[in-house]
Protein backbone atom coordinates (compact mmCIF):
# COMPACT_ATOMS: atom_id res chain seq x y z
CA UNK A 1 0.00 0.00 0.00
CA UNK A 2 1.69 3.40 -1.05
CA UNK A 3 0.32 6.54 0.58
CA UNK A 4 0.65 9.60 -1.19
CA UNK A 5 0.66 13.02 1.15
CA UNK A 6 0.22 16.68 -0.18
CA UNK A 7 1.00 18.81 2.15
CA UNK A 8 1.32 22.78 1.33
CA UNK A 9 2.27 25.12 4.74
CA UNK A 10 2.50 29.26 3.74
CA UNK A 11 3.93 31.01 7.03
CA UNK A 12 4.64 34.61 6.97
CA UNK A 13 7.98 35.90 6.72
CA UNK A 14 9.73 35.39 10.00
CA UNK A 15 11.17 38.03 11.81
CA UNK A 16 14.61 38.31 13.10
CA UNK A 17 14.34 39.38 15.95
CA UNK A 18 11.13 37.69 17.17
CA UNK A 19 10.19 33.68 16.84
CA UNK A 20 6.56 34.92 17.81
CA UNK A 21 3.47 35.12 15.66
CA UNK A 22 1.47 38.34 16.28
CA UNK A 23 -1.13 38.19 14.01
CA UNK A 24 -1.66 34.83 12.77
CA UNK A 25 -4.75 33.39 14.32
CA UNK A 26 -5.61 31.27 11.70
CA UNK A 27 -3.66 28.38 9.74
CA UNK A 28 -4.70 26.96 6.31
CA UNK A 29 -5.26 22.75 5.55
CA UNK A 30 -3.02 20.71 7.38
CA UNK A 31 -3.06 18.26 4.76
CA UNK A 32 -4.77 16.13 1.83
CA UNK A 33 -4.69 12.23 2.47
CA UNK A 34 -5.30 10.29 -0.43
CA UNK A 35 -5.43 6.74 -0.50
CA UNK A 36 -5.31 4.25 -3.21
CA UNK A 37 -6.55 0.97 -2.13
CA UNK A 38 -7.22 -2.15 -4.91
CA UNK A 39 -9.46 -5.08 -4.26
CA UNK A 40 -9.75 -8.18 -6.85
CA UNK A 41 -13.13 -7.10 -8.67
CA UNK A 42 -12.84 -3.24 -8.29
CA UNK A 43 -10.28 -0.47 -7.47
CA UNK A 44 -11.45 2.23 -4.62
CA UNK A 45 -10.19 5.96 -4.21
CA UNK A 46 -10.37 6.61 -0.28
CA UNK A 47 -9.91 10.16 0.37
CA UNK A 48 -10.01 11.62 3.59
CA UNK A 49 -9.53 16.00 3.64
CA UNK A 50 -8.04 17.11 6.99
CA UNK A 51 -9.96 19.68 9.04
CA UNK A 52 -8.34 23.49 9.49
CA UNK A 53 -6.95 23.41 12.93
CA UNK A 54 -5.55 26.25 14.66
CA UNK A 55 -2.04 25.72 15.86
CA UNK A 56 -1.79 24.90 19.68
CA UNK A 57 1.13 27.14 19.96
CA UNK A 58 2.38 30.67 18.90
CA UNK A 59 5.98 29.43 18.76
CA UNK A 60 6.96 28.96 15.27
CA UNK A 61 9.28 26.20 15.70
CA UNK A 62 6.47 24.31 17.75
CA UNK A 63 3.86 24.73 15.60
CA UNK A 64 5.94 23.03 13.09
CA UNK A 65 6.83 20.14 14.96
CA UNK A 66 2.91 19.74 16.02
CA UNK A 67 2.20 19.82 12.16
CA UNK A 68 5.08 17.12 10.91
CA UNK A 69 3.41 14.55 14.08
CA UNK A 70 0.31 15.19 12.61
CA UNK A 71 1.50 14.16 9.37
CA UNK A 72 3.26 10.91 10.25
CA UNK A 73 0.32 9.43 12.46
CA UNK A 74 -1.91 6.85 9.91
CA UNK A 75 -5.01 7.28 9.85
CA UNK A 76 -6.85 4.10 10.67
CA UNK A 77 -10.68 5.54 10.60
CA UNK A 78 -12.68 4.08 7.91
CA UNK A 79 -15.68 6.08 8.52
CA UNK A 80 -14.50 9.54 6.88
CA UNK A 81 -13.73 7.40 3.75
CA UNK A 82 -15.76 7.71 0.34
CA UNK A 83 -15.61 4.51 -1.41
CA UNK A 84 -16.54 4.58 -4.85
CA UNK A 85 -17.23 1.63 -6.87
CA UNK A 86 -16.60 1.81 -10.79
CA UNK A 87 -17.52 -1.03 -11.93
CA UNK A 88 -20.93 -0.21 -10.47
CA UNK A 89 -20.79 2.99 -11.95
CA UNK A 90 -20.11 2.13 -15.01
CA UNK A 91 -22.48 -0.93 -15.36
CA UNK A 92 -25.09 1.76 -14.43
CA UNK A 93 -24.32 3.95 -17.41
CA UNK A 94 -22.81 2.01 -19.88
CA UNK A 95 -25.57 0.32 -22.06
CA UNK A 96 -22.68 -1.44 -23.83
CA UNK A 97 -21.85 -3.40 -20.99
CA UNK A 98 -25.55 -4.37 -20.33
CA UNK A 99 -25.78 -5.49 -24.16
CA UNK A 100 -22.93 -7.90 -23.97
CA UNK A 101 -23.74 -9.25 -20.99
CA UNK A 102 -27.34 -10.17 -23.32
CA UNK A 103 -25.31 -11.27 -25.94
CA UNK A 104 -23.49 -13.84 -23.63
CA UNK A 105 -26.62 -15.43 -23.19
CA UNK A 106 -26.83 -16.62 -26.88
CA UNK A 107 -23.34 -18.56 -26.30
CA UNK A 108 -23.12 -20.18 -22.99
CA UNK A 109 -19.75 -21.50 -23.65
CA UNK A 110 -18.14 -18.42 -24.62
CA UNK A 111 -19.48 -16.44 -21.47
CA UNK A 112 -17.97 -19.25 -19.14
CA UNK A 113 -14.67 -18.95 -21.19
CA UNK A 114 -15.07 -15.14 -20.38
CA UNK A 115 -15.91 -15.56 -16.72
CA UNK A 116 -12.58 -17.84 -16.20
CA UNK A 117 -10.16 -15.77 -18.35
CA UNK A 118 -9.62 -13.47 -14.90
CA UNK A 119 -9.67 -16.37 -12.70
CA UNK A 120 -7.64 -19.12 -14.49
CA UNK A 121 -6.29 -17.84 -17.27
CA UNK A 122 -5.23 -21.37 -18.67
CA UNK A 123 -8.35 -22.64 -18.30
CA UNK A 124 -10.09 -20.33 -20.44
CA UNK A 125 -6.84 -20.91 -23.03
CA UNK A 126 -7.41 -24.78 -22.82
CA UNK A 127 -10.92 -23.75 -23.40
CA UNK A 128 -10.59 -21.58 -26.49
CA UNK A 129 -7.79 -24.46 -28.00
CA UNK A 130 -10.68 -26.96 -27.29
CA UNK A 131 -13.54 -24.75 -29.06
CA UNK A 132 -11.00 -24.03 -32.29
CA UNK A 133 -10.21 -28.06 -32.06
CA UNK A 134 -14.77 -28.51 -32.63
CA UNK A 135 -15.15 -25.65 -34.90
CA UNK A 136 -12.00 -25.72 -37.31
CA UNK A 137 -14.19 -27.00 -40.13
CA UNK A 138 -16.17 -24.15 -40.05
CA UNK A 139 -13.61 -21.66 -39.02
CA UNK A 140 -10.44 -22.53 -41.39
CA UNK A 141 -11.57 -23.80 -45.12
CA UNK A 142 -9.26 -26.16 -46.36
CA UNK A 143 -8.46 -25.60 -50.05
CA UNK A 144 -9.94 -27.33 -53.09
CA UNK A 145 -7.80 -26.25 -56.20
CA UNK A 146 -5.60 -27.13 -57.70
CA UNK A 147 -1.95 -26.85 -56.94
CA UNK A 148 -0.69 -27.19 -61.02
CA UNK A 149 -1.08 -23.57 -62.62
CA UNK A 150 -4.04 -22.87 -65.01
CA UNK A 151 -3.21 -22.70 -68.49
CA UNK A 152 -4.07 -19.51 -70.82
CA UNK A 153 -4.29 -20.33 -74.50
CA UNK A 154 -4.96 -17.36 -77.04
CA UNK A 155 -6.85 -19.35 -80.36
CA UNK A 156 -7.77 -16.66 -82.85
CA UNK A 157 -9.37 -14.12 -80.16
CA UNK A 158 -11.82 -11.31 -81.26
CA UNK A 159 -12.63 -8.52 -78.92
CA UNK A 160 -15.56 -8.04 -80.60
CA UNK A 161 -17.08 -11.56 -81.03
CA UNK A 162 -15.38 -14.53 -79.26
CA UNK A 163 -15.89 -17.42 -77.16
CA UNK A 164 -13.96 -17.66 -73.94
CA UNK A 165 -13.78 -21.54 -72.41
CA UNK A 166 -12.88 -22.71 -69.26
CA UNK A 167 -11.99 -26.36 -69.02
CA UNK A 168 -12.41 -27.75 -65.21
CA UNK A 169 -10.49 -31.14 -64.17
CA UNK A 170 -14.04 -31.98 -62.82
CA UNK A 171 -17.50 -31.09 -63.52
CA UNK A 172 -17.86 -28.05 -61.24
CA UNK A 173 -20.62 -27.87 -58.44
CA UNK A 174 -23.40 -26.12 -57.49
CA UNK A 175 -21.69 -23.45 -55.43
CA UNK A 176 -18.46 -23.48 -57.62
CA UNK A 177 -20.53 -22.52 -60.64
CA UNK A 178 -22.19 -19.68 -58.34
CA UNK A 179 -18.67 -18.46 -58.22
CA UNK A 180 -17.71 -18.43 -61.70
CA UNK A 181 -20.91 -16.39 -62.29
CA UNK A 182 -20.97 -14.11 -59.57
CA UNK A 183 -16.66 -13.36 -60.73
CA UNK A 184 -17.70 -13.03 -64.59
CA UNK A 185 -20.67 -10.97 -63.83
CA UNK A 186 -18.34 -8.28 -62.28
CA UNK A 187 -15.99 -8.61 -64.40
CA UNK A 188 -18.36 -7.53 -66.97
CA UNK A 189 -19.80 -4.39 -64.78
CA UNK A 190 -16.59 -2.89 -64.28
CA UNK A 191 -15.80 -3.39 -68.05
CA UNK A 192 -19.12 -1.94 -68.62
CA UNK A 193 -18.59 1.56 -66.92
CA UNK A 194 -14.90 1.87 -67.94
CA UNK A 195 -12.92 0.92 -65.28
CA UNK A 196 -10.75 -1.11 -67.05
CA UNK A 197 -9.24 1.99 -69.23
CA UNK A 198 -5.37 1.14 -69.43
CA UNK A 199 -4.97 4.30 -71.63
CA UNK A 200 -6.09 6.27 -68.20
CA UNK A 201 -3.97 4.48 -65.84
CA UNK A 202 -2.21 7.27 -63.70
CA UNK A 203 -1.73 6.25 -59.98
CA UNK A 204 -0.24 2.82 -61.18
CA UNK A 205 2.07 4.30 -63.71
CA UNK A 206 3.54 7.49 -61.48
CA UNK A 207 6.21 6.87 -59.24
CA UNK A 208 6.23 5.59 -55.46
CA UNK A 209 8.60 8.40 -54.22
CA UNK A 210 5.96 11.05 -53.64
CA UNK A 211 2.83 11.53 -53.18
CA UNK A 212 0.21 10.56 -56.07
CA UNK A 213 -2.01 13.15 -57.63
CA UNK A 214 -4.70 12.54 -60.30
CA UNK A 215 -5.43 15.13 -63.91
CA UNK A 216 -8.90 14.67 -63.31
CA UNK A 217 -8.91 16.64 -67.25
CA UNK A 218 -6.59 14.08 -68.61
CA UNK A 219 -8.94 11.61 -67.30
CA UNK A 220 -11.88 12.91 -68.23
CA UNK A 221 -10.49 13.55 -71.98
CA UNK A 222 -9.32 9.98 -72.37
CA UNK A 223 -11.21 8.04 -74.94
CA UNK A 224 -13.36 5.56 -73.12
CA UNK A 225 -12.97 1.63 -72.97
CA UNK A 226 -16.72 0.01 -72.82
CA UNK A 227 -17.89 -3.67 -72.37
CA UNK A 228 -20.19 -4.44 -74.86
CA UNK A 229 -22.14 -7.59 -74.67
CA UNK A 230 -21.91 -10.68 -72.69
CA UNK A 231 -23.66 -13.93 -73.07
CA UNK A 232 -24.61 -16.03 -70.24
CA UNK A 233 -22.87 -19.14 -68.87
CA UNK A 234 -22.88 -22.56 -70.39
CA UNK A 235 -21.72 -25.34 -69.15
CA UNK A 236 -21.19 -29.35 -70.56
CA UNK A 237 -19.62 -31.88 -68.10
CA UNK A 238 -16.16 -30.01 -66.94
CA UNK A 239 -16.39 -27.51 -70.03
CA UNK A 240 -17.95 -23.94 -70.13
CA UNK A 241 -17.88 -21.11 -72.31
CA UNK A 242 -18.97 -17.65 -72.29
CA UNK A 243 -19.64 -15.56 -75.48
CA UNK A 244 -17.75 -11.43 -75.38
CA UNK A 245 -17.83 -8.68 -77.43
CA UNK A 246 -15.66 -6.04 -75.69
CA UNK A 247 -15.81 -3.48 -78.07
CA UNK A 248 -11.93 -2.33 -78.14
CA UNK A 249 -8.95 -3.79 -77.36
CA UNK A 250 -8.45 -3.78 -74.17
CA UNK A 251 -5.68 -6.50 -72.52
CA UNK A 252 -6.58 -5.16 -69.20
CA UNK A 253 -10.05 -6.30 -69.01
CA UNK A 254 -8.54 -9.81 -70.19
CA UNK A 255 -5.54 -9.97 -67.06
CA UNK A 256 -8.53 -8.90 -64.71
CA UNK A 257 -10.24 -11.74 -65.61
CA UNK A 258 -7.39 -14.08 -65.82
CA UNK A 259 -5.94 -12.87 -62.74
CA UNK A 260 -9.12 -13.70 -61.03
CA UNK A 261 -10.14 -17.49 -62.46
CA UNK A 262 -6.20 -18.00 -61.77
CA UNK A 263 -6.70 -17.88 -58.29
CA UNK A 264 -10.33 -19.56 -58.14
CA UNK A 265 -8.35 -22.49 -60.15
CA UNK A 266 -5.77 -22.73 -56.98
CA UNK A 267 -8.72 -22.56 -53.98
CA UNK A 268 -11.79 -23.44 -54.89
CA UNK A 269 -12.11 -25.61 -58.30
CA UNK A 270 -8.95 -26.58 -60.23
CA UNK A 271 -9.12 -25.31 -63.99
CA UNK A 272 -7.02 -26.89 -66.51
CA UNK A 273 -6.88 -24.02 -68.99
CA UNK A 274 -8.22 -20.96 -70.53
CA UNK A 275 -8.64 -20.55 -73.89
CA UNK A 276 -9.38 -17.42 -75.73
CA UNK A 277 -11.49 -17.31 -79.15
CA UNK A 278 -12.19 -20.24 -81.25
CA UNK A 279 -15.66 -21.39 -82.55
CA UNK A 280 -15.27 -25.02 -81.17
CA UNK A 281 -13.87 -26.79 -78.43
CA UNK A 282 -12.46 -30.40 -78.57
CA UNK A 283 -14.75 -31.79 -75.52
CA UNK A 284 -17.77 -29.68 -76.88
CA UNK A 285 -20.74 -30.86 -78.33
CA UNK A 286 -23.34 -28.44 -80.38
CA UNK A 287 -25.76 -30.88 -80.36
CA UNK A 288 -25.73 -30.97 -76.47
CA UNK A 289 -28.45 -29.27 -74.84
CA UNK A 290 -30.50 -31.02 -72.23
CA UNK A 291 -29.89 -31.01 -68.83
CA UNK A 292 -30.09 -34.97 -68.33
CA UNK A 293 -27.15 -34.96 -70.49
CA UNK A 294 -24.83 -32.32 -68.67
CA UNK A 295 -26.15 -29.48 -70.03
CA UNK A 296 -26.98 -26.19 -68.37
CA UNK A 297 -27.18 -22.46 -68.89
CA UNK A 298 -26.39 -19.99 -65.90
CA UNK A 299 -27.62 -16.55 -66.02
CA UNK A 300 -24.86 -13.33 -65.94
Amino acid sequence: MKILQLCTIQFPPISSTSTKLSNYNSFPSVSTLIKLRSTRNQCKFLVKIGENRLPKSTDLLTQIKQLEAEEDEEVHDDNDMVDIDWDKVEDEFSPKGRDEEMNYDKDPEFAEILGTSLDNPAKARSKIEERMKEKRDKIIQQKTGSATPMKVIFNKFEFNNSFIWIDFYHAPLDKDIKMICDTIRSWHIIGRLGGCNSMNMQLSQSTTDKRPSYDDILGANIEPTTFCNISDLEIQDNVARIWVDIGTSEPLLLDILINAMTQISSDHVGIKQMVFGGSEYENWSPNLTSEDEGYSVHKI
